[in-house]
């Protein structure tokens, strides 16, 4: 067995130093030439962290490549990737599944499979906890401090017993004034240092108390009450707040890429302000990293990267690539592990009915199921999909109507994209007109560079119709439950995660099968 050393500091290069604070992204998709480039990178001592993406890189493909960048590397390099819903055959529905699920048997079983999936893979980092505190979002775990900062120390405490470093994100943690997507401009928020001390870093101050926070990521928001020049991922006053806390781990940038950071900053610059305020490792994310590993060193060249802050950094990294070789706790699952995993994904979904209403439809009944699905989704009798989209291939259509009519025989299913036509929406309206009663399945998603979620005001208006005929009978949902503020009321609501093991459910649940066992951790504004 190759042994690995740790890298002495003393003995790096300047073009070593500068390797070792940024993170190269390497995945399937790529020119062979590009891969090439990071992993002579890895044999030159001049990469600190690699990322190789689930979804990017195919997942045949994956374990090839964390096995080919561990063969080449004789040091102990951070491999990392983002796992906001799982690793590989591990997946739930964000991290509202986890929250609404609700308990810390659940999140820890979600950090230990995913921790112990991925050191098998080759990894050593994972991108996780999201400790964000947004009202509904898909990829918040609620906005209880105490409750999402217990959810968080349990799921890192999975991911260290299986080997695994955390990463919490996407630091501060801030409220948006204007809800911007920082993959398409710079984030904005008014909080002051007391706004997330005594709230927003909550989760981090828990993490750090009980030795579970090895890494940050930040994000791309200025905050005009503490630095009104710089973003955080820019600002050393915005870095420092949890370096004064206690935290001496290491510091990632979200993607460079991001318009948040590149409409400003441009290629050169970012990487010379991202240094300077405490930043150890910089996102670049993009094909050619070859690229952004020249700008690295433009930077360094034009003087615009600090010695004494770039040897900071380069020293944490280290430190980090150390925490790397110790061994797990657990290297294996036991079916105790799987099955609490399993239930996140029904567990998670809650339902809301009016009095005396109850929650389950009949079997029987000629209900009329309209599934929403994704404009330029392609269905075909192989199930095949091809989505112009950013997000992960969750939402199934055809595998939702087989369990549909597996479950109400005597029930239609009718699929309407989320920006239907004329023609659509009459065939909709008039097959409500041949049924019992309509059951409405929608979705929402928070996606980059698409903005705030929603759901299209032409869906919106084919609801309240049918609810004035008084043909709806339920609103089954997945993902951020608040789209639905503009809907009329509605006896029944069943919202669920952005999962397909959880659509699948949801639909038992609506068959009296199983019980809406999720309790909302965020304000829900349903009529």
């Amino acid at each position: 067995m190759k042994e690995i050393k740790e890298l002495k500091f003393e003995e790096l290069t300047i073009e070593q130093k500068l390797g070792m604070v940024s993170i190269a992204t390497i995945n399937t998709r790529q020119n062979p030439e590009y891969e090439e480039y990071v992993f002579d990178l890895i044999r030159n001592h001049s990469l600190g962290c690699l990322w190789i993406q689930q979804g990017y890189a195919d997942k045949d493909d994956m374990p090839g490549l964390v096995k080919k960048a561990k063969e080449i590397a004789d040091y102990p390099l951070i491999i990392v990737q983002d796992a906001e819903s799982g690793v590989m055959e591990f997946m739930v529905g964000k991290h509202n599944a986890i929250g609404v699920a609700g308990s810390e048997k659940h999140a820890y079983a979600f950090g230990k499979c995913i921790g112990v999936t991925a050191r098998n893979m080759g990894y050593n980092m994972l991108c996780d906890p999201v400790v964000d505190m947004k009202n509904g979002s898909a990829r918040s775990m609620g906005l209880d401090k105490e409750k999402v900062a217990s959810l968080a120390v349990a799921m890192a405490k999975g991911m260290h017993d299986a080997g695994i470093l955390t990463v919490a994100k996407h630091y501060p943690g801030g409220s948006d004034a204007k809800a911007i997507d920082s993959h398409m401009a710079e984030g904005i928020s008014e909080d002051t240092v007391e706004d997330l001390k005594n709230y927003y870093l909550y989760p981090y101050q828990r993490l750090l108390e009980e030795g579970l926070l090895d890494g940050i990521m930040t994000q791309h928001k200025r905050y005009v009450n503490i630095d009104d020049t710089r973003p955080a991922t820019l600002s050393k006053k915005m870095i420092d707040i949890i370096r004064d806390m206690g935290f001496n781990g290491v510091v990632l940038t979200d993607a460079l890429c991001m318009m948040g950071i590149k409409a400003k900053y441009g290629l050169v610059e970012a990487k010379g302000l991202a240094v300077n305020a405490g930043v150890d490792l910089m996102l670049h994310w993009r094909q050619d990293n070859k690229t952004d590993f020249d700008a690295v060193t433009e930077s360094f060249n034009n003087g615009e990267i600090d010695m004494e802050a770039l040897d900071a950094a380069v020293k944490r990294v280290l430190a980090t690539q150390k925490k790397t070789m110790a061994q797990p706790k657990y290297n294996s699952l036991t079916e105790e592990d799987i099955k609490t995993f399993e239930s996140i994904n029904k567990d998670c979904i809650y339902a809301k009915t009016d009095e005396n209403i109850p929650l389950s439809i009949s079997r029987e009944g000629k209900h009329l199921f309209i599934v929403l699905v994704r404009n330029g989704m392609k269905l075909s009798e192989g199930g095949k999909m091809e989505v112009d989209t950013y997000t992960t291939d969750w939402h199934k259509p055809l595998e939702l109507e087989k369990k549909i009519l597996e479950l109400f025989p005597n029930s239609t299913v009718r699929m309407l994209d989320q920006f239907p036509g004329p023609m659509q929406c009459a065939g909709a309206l008039t097959a409500a007109t041949k049924h019992d009663d309509v059951v409405f399945i929608t979705f929402s998603e928070q996606m980059a560079y698409t903005g705030p979620e929603h759901i299209t005001r032409r869906i919106e208006n084919v609801i309240t119709a049918m609810q004035h005929s008084g043909q709806i009978c339920a609103i089954v949902h997945f993902g951020n439950p608040n789209v639905l503020g503009n809907i009329d009321h509605t006896p029944r609501y069943i919202i669920g995660a952005q999962s397909q093991k959880c659509e699948l459910a949801a639909m038992e649940i609506l068959a009296g099968l199983y019980p809406a066992n999720g309790k909302p951790t965020y304000k829900v504004d349903l009529k």
